[in-house]
């Protein structure tokens, strides 16, 4: 049997060849595709969650990986519907979640590898969300480094979309590339599967599986559509000429300057360099010359276009016509807009997008340092927003919900939101500006450990504030270290974190990478096929917990045996045996250790 690798590899060739994809559905009879699947995706935090059933990754076995394929091999398979629940929005409203089972999950992770095989070769490069080795930074940096002379900003949000996606219309993309109809089958019964709200059942008319570790891929499927027509009618139409003609009043102004330095005249040669330094070298109206460029994350896509404003709202009603028309989807009317350069700033990412004027200031190697460039900012109203969690009337206060935690972990915490924002805004010419949250964050620890302690901020500030060398040099933060005996202290500080932008910085988005190389530990010790409490090899099964914090029972003297074994190798998963796993559930004993 082909191990997951050699078929994704399979796949993927197929999809750089551009060949369709027949009989797929038997690779879903792969158990070495679902071990990949469950080694991906076990850690995340809903996996312990349940849907509309008990269903969850508690008890992960290989029975349970063969009876998905015995459903699948007899055609028996049937989606369980999500349960939604509903989490709030920072405008008061609320956003719907949907919450599938775990054998839905790991099917659907199986199902994702091979669509992301398949599509990945032949995505377009100007799409970036949700794709290996791409994510918000890549899109950001295309922007900034391949936009120069851009005059207009054409942003693009769609109202919506991934609880429009229209099925019958994703069914036929899909169904043009793969020529199985088993698995457009299994597609179709995922997007038709429906959510239980409040134990009522509800169909889904549209939309991609809420919640589902699909969605994502079956979205860039999709929208996939909009780029073709992007780049095969827009960028062909709008794009042309190579480059601008030459200003005629800058060279008339070079051209006396050139003549006066000739004839000695330094000081009238000067005067008109910095007035011809001022003004751009090319006509910025050269009829001939049109530029169109395009980035898509996700939902969320900007346009770059050099050119008149006219066609720059052309180009925004195209799009809104073929949306609508092809993929029958809607624009956003109050967040789809045409942005002047230099007058205005787009958003997009979380990011503010802005030109640079031309001016007369030059580098070392006597080039301007301006013209035309695209700049990236941090928001003004983000840093707002960022600092009221930290603050009240203005002011900062302790977080008192945090109060209960050890200094160790509050501390941690602070530390890692704020690295956080640092490294999402490093792109950001204007990153010094987090400045001003370093400071409500900073005021905000010492007066949460104050409140903890019963003392004042001064008197946590001398026991705290040390000085650390960093690769900036000695900074001054807030740290903590918690002795061991016979190990290395805990350390942890707040603060330390150099405020300059990092032109080549990127953080890829951490839930998409091309394949697993190898098995994790996790896997190998599910094959194993040993309890490694008992040692017995009959039903063996993986226990999780939710985290190691649930390890610790207030008021337990004793730890059970498999608490200790987890404890000790700080681990939320314990490989058992069926009786073991029963005795766990149900707070019972485990007494004889079998060594049959």
């Amino acid at each position: 049997m082909r191990t997951a690798e050699d078929v994704l590899n399979i796949i993927r060739d197929r999809g750089q060849r551009k060949l369709p994809l027949e009989d797929v559905y038997r690779q879903l009879y792969n158990p070495d595709l679902y071990l990949r699947a469950y080694g991906r995706i076990y850690r995340n935090d809903g996996a312990m969650t349940p849907g509309t059933t008990e269903d969850t990754v508690d008890g992960m076995s290989m029975a349970r990986i063969n009876a998905i394929i015995e459903d699948l091999r007899y055609e028996r398979y049937r989606w369980t519907p999500v349960r939604r629940t509903h989490i709030p929005k920072k405008n008061g409203k609320t956003r719907p979640l949907g919450i599938p089972t775990w054998t839905d999950k790991l099917l659907q992770e199986v199902m994702r590898s091979i669509l992301e095989a398949y599509y990945e070769p032949q995505f377009s490069n100007h799409s970036h969300g949700f794709r290996p080795k791409r994510g918000c930074h890549t899109a950001l940096t295309a922007i900034a480094r391949t936009w120069v002379g851009t005059k207009w900003f054409v942003e693009g949000d769609i109202k919506g979309c991934f609880d429009n996606i229209n099925h019958q219309i994703l069914l036929e993309v899909l169904k043009k590339d793969i020529h199985d109809n088993r698995f457009i089958k299994l597609v179709e019964g995922l997007l038709q599967a429906g959510y239980m709200e409040r134990w009522h059942y509800n169909p889904t008319l549209s939309g991609t599986p809420q919640g589902g570790v699909i969605s994502p891929i079956l979205a860039n499927i999709y929208l996939d559509q909009l780029d073709k027509f992007v780049e095969a009618t827009l960028l062909q139409e709008y794009n042309r000429g190579n480059k601008r003609r030459k200003n005629p009043e800058y060279n008339r102004l070079a051209g006396r300057a050139e003549t006066l330095r000739a004839n000695g005249d330094r000081h009238g040669a000067s005067e008109l360099f910095h007035q011809y330094q001022k003004l751009p070298s090319t006509d910025q109206y050269d009829p001939n010359y049109r530029r169109l460029r395009y980035i898509r994350y996700a939902d969320d896509f900007i346009l770059g276009f050099a050119g008149p404003q006219e066609e720059a709202e052309e180009i925004k009603q195209r799009l809104k016509s073929f949306l609508n028309e092809k993929l029958r989807l809607e624009l956003s009317e109050e967040k789809t807009l045409v942005t002047h350069t230099q007058t205005g700033r787009a958003r997009f990412l979380g990011y503010e997008i802005a030109g640079r004027q031309v001016n007369d200031k030059h580098d070392s190697t006597s080039r301007r340092t301006m013209s035309s460039r695209i700049g990236l900012l941090v928001p003004v109203d983000v840093i707002n927003d960022r600092c009221s969690l930290y603050a009240k009337n203005g002011k900062p206060i302790h977080r008192a919900e945090r109060v209960n935690d050890d200094d160790f972990t509050i501390i941690s915490d602070y530390q890692s939101e704020y690295r956080g924002y640092v490294q999402y805004y490093q792109l950001a010419e204007n990153i010094a500006w987090l400045q001003r949250l370093y400071w409500y964050m900073h005021t905000s620890l010492l007066k949460t450990l104050a409140h903890k302690h019963k003392a004042t901020v001064n008197a946590i500030a001398q026991r705290y504030i040390a000085t650390i060398d960093t690769e900036h040099g000695p900074r001054k933060v807030i740290q903590c270290i918690v002795p061991r005996e016979g190990k290395t202290p805990l350390e942890v500080h707040f603060g330390g974190l150099a405020l300059r932008q990092a032109a080549g910085a990127t953080i890829y988005d951490q839930t998409t990478h091309a394949y697993v190389p190898k098995r994790t530990e996790l896997v190998k010790r599910l094959l194993a096929d040993k309890c490694e409490i008992c040692e017995s090899a009959e039903k063996v099964e993986v226990h999780h917990i939710r985290k190691l914090a649930d390890l610790k029972v207030k008021g337990q003297k004793e730890k059970p045996l498999w608490m200790q074994i987890m404890a000790a190798r700080k681990r939320k998963t314990l490989v058992v045996c069926q009786k073991c796993h029963d005795d766990i559930q149900y707070g019972k004993p485990i007494r004889a250790q079998s060594k049959t």
